[in-house]
């Protein structure tokens, strides 16, 4: 959990500028919203297939999602 919680906060800054240039762009607020959760579901599909595909489990998932 610690580590999701540094690298949501190490990526916070710069996704909150995307979306800022995203709206200075012209789209609305609720768009780029949209847009940028169904381009990290897609990323977390892409992850998930190459696991799949590799037959490997991440540390992280193969413990339930906890890490210490």
């Amino acid at each position: 959990m610690k580590q999701n919680l540094t690298c949501k906060q190490a990526l916070a800054s710069a996704f909150q500028a995307l979306s800022d240039e995203a709206v200075k762009a012209g789209w609305s607020e609720g768009d780029v919203a949209l847009a940028l959760a169904e381009l990290a579901e897609e990323r977390v599909i892409e992850i998930t297939a190459k696991v799949i595909m590799e037959g490997s489990i991440h540390p992280q998932f193969a413990a339930g999602g906890r890490s210490s």
